[in-house]
């Protein structure tokens, strides 16, 4: 009964002392230590492992990605290089010049952009206008260039004064662009030495007073503004001949601060009698314009006939059957937002004076040396605010049996060998 009725507590201390000799503890407090202090030593160990593994792999993935051929990296880092053996110095101001070379030749720069599309490539017309609507807001090219004037041939069928044109261009090249737009079924092609070759845009069919003449002269512009170096852009037929030299012709119009497009305002049937009073109150009759519609301008210019979206719709929706579109739209629109840049003349001569809907036609015996003389110098105007006795740079309309006079005559009144 008495050592039932022993206290617990004591009985508890007792225990506890017998098994937790001071020895044992102290053995016990030593291995707890050693343990806890190879365990930080360990982790820490691992972590620099783990960090130079990343950085390894890091350093080694440009060389992977560089070539696929060669094999894939030790996921050991590199021994470092023997400290007796020290890399070359490198310099940031040296280069080489291999290095420099592919990085020249692979350079594709702005070249790309610049470079204008074929004439027989497959853009509609939605997309080509669209296209050459676009402009650099920044006027300095950052490239070199060469005005260019583009000469863009509204055709039936072939240039049918080629040679002359030919004659006319020849040791000029690089300053010159040509554009033809002639009838889809005229499927000749030309002599790859002729510098018509390949110069043929897609084109619509075109009849004579029809908007669809507005919609072909818009179409060349637009074929012509894709390439940045064309400064000027001229109008031609088939039927027009240079009167002067390319060297007169290109100086004159590429140092030109003027448009050349006839407008004037004209009473009677031929005139405000076309005028359509749909068109109210976009254009009204006191802005309805008559001109040729032969022209020469700039490419500001250009750019706004092909971007018109506000006078280009009235035309295309009233000016139908005998409005005759081609004589109206382009004299109507220069006269209500471009007249103060405008010489408000054409420069391709044309004889009226016979009467009747169509100019005179010029035919062999029609070609001499004292009419060519006349119509290069025969009148007298202004350009550049200086008077001159140089008002047409073209003449039309001239057949095709002149073609040998004019030819012949070419060297001597013309002076194309100068």
């Amino acid at each position: 009964m008495k050592s039932q009725n022993q206290n617990p507590l004591a009985t508890a201390i007792n225990l506890f002392g017998s098994r937790w000799h001071p020895l044992h503890l102290f053995s016990c407090f030593f291995f707890f230590a050693f343990g806890l202090s190879f365990g930080i030593i360990l982790s820490s160990n691992l972590k620099n492992l783990s960090l130079n593994l990343q950085v390894t792999q890091l350093s080694a993935s440009p060389s992977m990605s560089s070539s696929a051929s060669e094999p894939s990296p030790s996921p050991f880092p590199s021994p470092s290089p023997s400290p007796l053996v020290s890399p070359p110095p490198t310099s940031t101001n040296q280069s080489n010049p291999a290095n420099e070379t592919s990085k020249a030749s692979s350079r594709v720069g702005l070249s790309e952009y610049l470079k204008p599309p074929s004439a027989q490539h497959d853009m509609d017309d939605e997309e080509l206008l669209w296209r050459a609507s676009m402009v650099p807001q920044i006027r300095e090219f950052p490239f070199k260039t060469v005005p260019k004037v583009a000469f863009m041939f509204l055709t039936k069928g072939p240039v049918s004064l080629a040679p002359l044109w030919e004659l006319f261009f020849k040791g000029h090249e690089g300053l010159y662009s040509i554009y033809v737009h002639s009838n889809p079924s005229f499927n000749e092609t030309e002599p790859e030495s002729s510098v018509f070759h390949d110069r043929r845009i897609p084109s619509k069919e075109v009849q004579w007073g029809k908007f669809n003449m507005i919609e072909a002269e818009r179409r060349l512009l637009a074929n012509a503004l894709l390439d940045f170096s064309n400064h000027h852009f001229v109008l031609l037929s088939e039927s027009c001949i240079p009167l002067f030299n390319f060297s007169t012709i290109y100086s004159y119009l590429i140092n030109s601060t003027q448009n050349y497009v006839q407008t004037y305002d004209l009473p009677g049937p031929v005139g405000r009698g076309r005028y359509k009073q749909q068109m109210s109150p976009t254009i009204t009759i006191e802005q309805w314009r008559k001109g040729s519609q032969w022209f020469a301008m700039d490419r500001d210019l250009a750019t706004e006939v092909i971007s018109d979206q506000t006078y280009y719709p009235i035309f295309q929706k009233h000016c139908k059957s005998s409005c005759y579109a081609d004589e109206h739209y382009l004299p109507t629109l220069v006269g209500i937002k471009f007249w103060e840049r405008s010489a408000n003349r054409s420069l391709t001569w044309v004889d009226w004076s016979r009467g009747g809907p169509h100019p005179a036609r010029f035919m062999r015996s029609d070609v001499t040396i004292e009419s060519l003389k006349r119509l290069r110098s025969e009148s007298r105007c202004e350009n550049n605010g200086k008077s001159t006795d140089i008002c047409f740079l073209f003449a039309r309309k001239f057949m095709p049996n002149a073609l040998g006079r004019l030819l012949r005559f070419s060297s001597k009144v013309m002076h194309f060998n100068s």
